[in-house]
Order: structure tokens, then sequence, then C-alpha cells
């Protein structure tokens, strides 16, 4: 008799984790939630790489159960090419240590990237302020409301591709973006926005939120000097966008007037930081761990 039973989706998780132990556990739970919930429908294969680490990320993974590659530098880059390299099974999903997914969300982007057209995929983000400094919570209440934040699949922690869409690229470079990296091989009509959400804990204190956005600043720039060549990239146009969205903003809800001060400040004090920024390395925020 032949079964008719259906197989289960697959999907591999890579999560690159540097001195992640305070928070990995968290990630990894409920990736293991969303496995049992699925009630054999979803099958997760989960490789967390650590490098350069100092604490016991490693133990706290094995402590789960899942791969775990060890890697003596503090890379992502390297991190994220070696997760690939032990990883078994597409579609691909590529996650933040410290980002926690909302029940369903894992299945959502198993469906989303189960396909043979060439996709990327990621939730929305949820952004948790609590305990947040007034600047990085004001900073985020404009965020969250920009077209960057609704719209862009970046920036949220979590992306997945499907295996076609995996193949447009061959390794991951040194770049501070890896998100936006992915993502620029995807037409606007290749990107999913999938149902549930990432929690993202956003920057405790404005020091560690500065730094954040910097490094978020040196990413872009690294993309966009590569797409210019040797030329200092042109920014204008996004700055523009970004001006007119906050227009906007403001003119729809005015309360939001000294917040909306509060990000063009730190957007500005980082693209001058970013300016004398060192080349790409591992940079996360210390103030959420």
């Amino acid at each position: 008799m032949v079964s008719t039973a259906r197989q289960p989706r697959q999907i591999s998780v890579v999560i690159p984790a540097h001195n992640e132990a305070s928070v990995l556990g968290a990630c990894l739970a409920a990736l293991q939630r969303a496995e049992r919930d699925a009630d054999g429908a979803l099958a997760v294969e989960v490789v967390v790489v650590t490098n350069g680490c100092t604490d016991d990320t490693a133990e706290v993974a094995r402590g789960y159960g899942v791969r775990v590659v060890e890697l003596a530098e503090g890379d992502k880059s390297k991190a994220l090419n070696a997760g690939d390299a032990a990883s078994t099974v597409f579609p691909r999903l590529y996650l933040d240590a410290d980002i926690v997914l909302s029940p369903g969300t894992v299945a959502a982007l198993a469906e989303a990237l189960s396909t043979p057209a060439a996709v990327l995929a990621a939730p929305a983000a949820r952004f948790e302020t609590t305990g947040a400094s007034w600047t990085s919570r004001a900073f985020h209440r404009v965020f969250a409301e920009l077209p960057y934040a609704t719209e862009s699949l970046g920036g949220v922690g979590v992306y997945g591709v499907s295996q076609s869409g995996r193949a447009r690229w061959a390794q991951f470079p040194q770049v501070r973006g890896d998100d936006l990296f992915a993502q620029r091989h995807f037409a606007p009509q290749e990107r999913i926005r999938v149902p549930g959400y990432a929690t993202v804990r956003v920057p405790r204190t404005t020091g560690a939120l500065l730094a954040v956005r910097t490094r978020v600043a040196a990413g872009n720039t690294d993309l966009a000097r590569g797409a210019a060549g040797d030329q200092a990239p042109d920014t204008s146009a996004s700055t523009l966008d970004t001006l007119r969205a906050l227009g906007r903003l403001v003119g729809t809800n005015p309360r939001l007037l000294g917040p909306t001060m509060v990000y063009l400040a730190v957007i500005l004090e980082a693209r001058r930081r970013a300016r004398g920024a060192g080349g790409p390395a591992w940079h996360r925020d210390g103030s959420t761990r």
C-alpha cells in the first residue's frame, strides 16, 4: 500500500551568534515551539554558528539539541557562510540570536518559501521598548511608522530565501548589512511579508542606539559604494524620501514632532560617525544582553 501521508514542510535556520548566551535560549525555544505546534507538519533544522565567543553560547545551543558550528573569529559573514555549508535543507532562514519569532511565523515562512520561484520573505517587526531610554523609545516610535519599517523586509533580524533565491549569490561578502545585501537580489514583487512578527529588543541607552544606527549607516554605505564603484555613494534621494515621509507623519500626527526631531538627530549623528567607521566587523547591541 502506498502511503498518502503528507511530508512535513522543511526549513533550515542559520543563527550566527557572538556572545549570545543570555538571549539565545529564548530564540531557540521559539523555534522548538514552532515545530511542536505544527504537529508533525513542519521540520526545523537549526544550525547555530558561534564565532569569537568568550561565553557559553555553544553550551546553551547544545542544550537545545541543535547543530553547533564553532568559529574562533568573530565574523558574521563567515558565520553565515559556515551555517550555509552545514545546513542540509531548503528553504533557508537567517535569524539573529536575539530575535524571538511569534507563534506561526516559522510555519508561514516555510510555506511562503517552499516554491520553485526565487523569493525572499520576512515577518514584520514588533519593537520591545520596555526599559529603554526616552531617546530610544522616541526614535522607534517614529521609525516604526516609516516606509522602511512598514514596507522593507530588511532590518528585522530575520529573513528567508527559497532555494532558487539563495542561488542568486555564492557566498555572503564582507558587508555590515547582510539583510540588505540579500534583499537587493530580489525585485519588489519577489519580496513577501508573511503573517506573524519578530520581537526586536531596541537599544536600552542612547549610546547603544547611536552605535546600532552607526552600524546600519555604515552598512548602507558599504552596499551603496559597491554599486557606485569607487565613487562616493549618493544618498540624496533616500534622504529626500525620508524627509517627505517624516513630513507626512508629523502632518498626520503633530504630537510626533518631538520624537521626529529625535529621530533626525540620531540619524544625522549616526551618518557622521559612519563616515569614520572602520571595515566590516561584528557589532551587536550589548545593552540588551
